[in-house]
């Protein structure tokens, strides 16, 4: 059975996550992590993709991102590959693929699922127990969205900027809501949608986008097809 297309939409955030083939490690040591944020910054800015949030993890990777048109996330993460893969394999001596195949995505419903993404991204290595707090893992766009650090890679959503009128304001409301820790409930919500490449909303969000894209989100309806009952017997 053919794969249906992604579902990808101009302008509107998209939770991607790559993984290592056979969870295998893809970052060894720290000038790895380096060089494949280097490649992904050159990617994003020529395929005028926005990464708000993202986080590296020792074999796989999260980013909120938004593309500009329908194919610049697709290309953005082959051209990265297409760099990144041979260096690491020249680097440690190795043949093959490093990445599980194609990446996965999750269509985001701005309003209400932006910020927990982008908090859920962030607390990744805290979850994994790699660090007691988010700040402690360099390898994330957290120390950007506190102020501790610029990151050239990072665009600011809206969403991010409404969090208060000044860097500080922002900075201080968006460590309190990372603070707050994220729900399991939630942590397994944003799980699902993004491993099975499903939009990450509301029913009423999914039923938007089938009426949009003309594809069905929503789970089909279990049992038989309805059909019209038999016209009745004809009078002699």
């Amino acid at each position: 059975m053919a794969r249906l297309p992604r579902l990808i939409i101009p302008n509107q955030p998209h939770h991607v996550i790559q993984r290592g083939n056979d969870r295998q490690l893809i970052f060894r040591e720290e000038a790895d992590y380096g060089r494949f944020l280097a490649w992904l910054k050159e990617a994003a800015r020529f395929y005028q993709v926005a990464i708000h949030a993202y986080v590296l993890m020792p074999n796989h990777i999260h980013l909120l991102a938004t593309p500009s048109d329908g194919v610049g996330l697709a290309l953005m993460m082959q051209k990265v590959g297409r760099f990144y893969v041979p260096w690491f394999n020249n680097k440690y001596e190795r043949t093959g693929g490093l990445f599980e195949g194609r990446f996965r995505t999750s269509l985001i419903d701005t309003e209400h699922y932006f910020l927990a993404c982008s908090r859920y991204i962030e607390l990744n290595p805290v979850r994994a127990n790699l660090v007691p707090g988010p700040l402690d893992y360099p390898w994330s766009s957290y120390a950007h969205h506190t102020g501790v650090r610029t990151d050239g890679l990072v665009t600011d959503h809206l969403l991010y900027w409404g969090m208060g009128n000044t860097p500080f304001q922002r900075e201080a409301a968006y460590t309190e809501l990372v603070m707050q820790g994220i729900p399991q409930d939630e942590v397994d919500f944003v799980t699902t949608s993004v491993l099975k490449n499903q939009p990450l909303g509301s029913d009423a969000f999914k039923g938007e986008l089938e009426r949009k894209t003309r594809r069905q989100i929503l789970p089909a309806k279990r049992g038989r097809p309805f059909r019209d009952p038999l016209p009745p017997y004809p009078q002699a």
